[in-house]
This record gives structure tokens, C-alpha cells and sequence, in this order.
């Protein structure tokens, strides 16, 4: 698998959440080269601000390696995670994280836009000081499946 296969097991996550009624954001953790979990938001359904597919995908992930140091393993989030999530990557050690869309992009699409993204920045973030920016061209319909994804530019 490569990073287009863990970012759309993201964004088919985000999907299943917004068959639950909850808001259209997906992460998956990546350990060993293949997608160890994935997790929705579930903030409305569990009545819980904190409830955001970042931090419920790094619980899950914590819950399976029975550890909170998650180095070795990268988080790919179907939006660029808010401070709150960028901050629980820290202190879980991720090595990575691979977002979909900006936070603006997410708040012009659920105030009424029908994609997520059509050209998003994707940034990675690598450890603790090194940012490398890339470009996806994501179009993803929050209620449609992906139809187009092209890697790095």
C-alpha cells in the first residue's frame, strides 16, 4: 500500500461517519505498512468535543500495540487536524501525519460546498521540525465515493 491507499482508507471512514450522522472527517494509523486502524468523528454521538477521528484513531491504535509512544507509525486525517489533534500526534510520537484538505477547505464544504477539496494541500508533517508540503488533487464528494486521486505533484 502506498500513501493514496491510507489516505482513501481515511476518507472511506470519513464516508461511514457521515452515514452515522456525524461530521465528514476520517483517520487511519499506518504501522507497518498497512492501515492498523481508522476511526470517524464522534463528537455528536458520543456528546464529546474531544471526540475527533485523530484522537480516536490514536486511542485505538494505543489500545492494539498496548502503548501510548506510537513511534513507527504515521496518521493520515482526511482534514488538516485543529490543535487539539495536532497536539495528541505530538505527544503520541507519531512519525507522520499526511492531511487531506486545510481547515478552511473543511469549513467552506460544511457550510454548504458539496467537496472537501478540489485542489488540498496536503501537508506532512515529519517529526517534531521538518514540514514537507505536497500536492493531491482529492475530489471527494462528502457523500460520493472518491473519483479522482493523483499522488505527489
Amino acid at each position: 500500500m502506498d500513501d493514496t491507499a491510507f489516505m482513501r482508507a481515511a476518507i472511506a471512514k470519513a464516508r461511514d461517519g457521515i452515514r452515522a450522522g456525524q461530521t465528514p472527517f476520517g483517520a487511519a494509523v499506518v504501522h507497518g505498512g498497512r492501515v492498523l486502524v481508522a476511526a470517524h468523528n464522534t463528537v455528536w454521538r458520543d456528546t464529546d468535543p474531544t471526540a475527533h477521528a485523530e484522537v480516536g484513531a490514536l486511542r485505538q491504535a494505543a489500545r492494539l500495540l498496548r502503548r501510548i509512544d506510537l513511534a513507527g507509525c504515521d496518521l493520515f486525517t482526511t482534514c488538516e487536524p485543529c490543535p487539539m489533534c495536532l497536539v495528541a500526534t505530538h505527544w503520541a510520537k507519531v512519525d507522520r501525519v499526511v492531511f487531506g484538505a486545510t481547515i478552511e477547505d473543511a469549513a467552506a464544504a460544511v457550510e454548504g460546498a458539496q467537496l472537501l477539496g478540489d485542489l488540498i494541500h496536503v501537508a506532512v508533517f515529519r517529526g517534531p521540525h521538518t514540514i514537507q508540503a505536497w500536492r493531491f488533487r482529492l475530489l471527494v464528494a462528502v457523500d460520493h465515493d472518491v473519483q479522482a486521486v493523483k499522488g505527489p505533484q
